[in-house]
């Protein structure tokens, strides 16, 4: 009898990163990664990202879950697409959130989660 198949995400950090990546080479601007795990058990990491535009804050979110999924990953839920002042889709132990600027501004999640450690994102790729 054989094993049952298994698959193998890369770590929730690499996740992240790559995520970060993405906004990145698709002009988001003041990316990024917050590590969680010593803030709340529902998530590891966020990546945030602010867009200039309704279309840049859609590439983003889609060239983020194509590399994901890439990666093996399946976003799990997605939220705020339509309106694209905020995009926040749920990958289970990574988040990505891309605003437009003044909803980053707003809501200044990175002030929210201060406590949070701040991923140095391009060294770990």
């Amino acid at each position: 009898m054989s094993a049952p198949l298994t698959t193998s995400l890369p770590s929730a950090l690499y996740r992240a990163c790559v995520a970060a990546k993405v906004a990145a080479d698709n002009k988001g601007r003041d990316v990024l990664v917050l590590d969680m795990r010593s803030c709340t058990p529902m998530f590891d990491f966020f990546v945030i990202s602010t867009g200039t535009s309704r279309r840049q804050i859609h590439t983003i979110a889609e060239e983020t879950d194509a590399a994901l999924r890439a990666e093996g990953d399946t976003r799990i839920g997605i939220e705020g697409y339509e309106a694209s002042k905020w995009i926040v889709q749920d990958y289970g132990d990574v988040v990505m959130h891309v605003f437009d600027p003044d909803t980053r501004d707003y809501y200044k999640l990175e002030e929210l989660w201060a406590d949070a450690k701040k991923v140095d994102w391009e060294s770990e790729l």
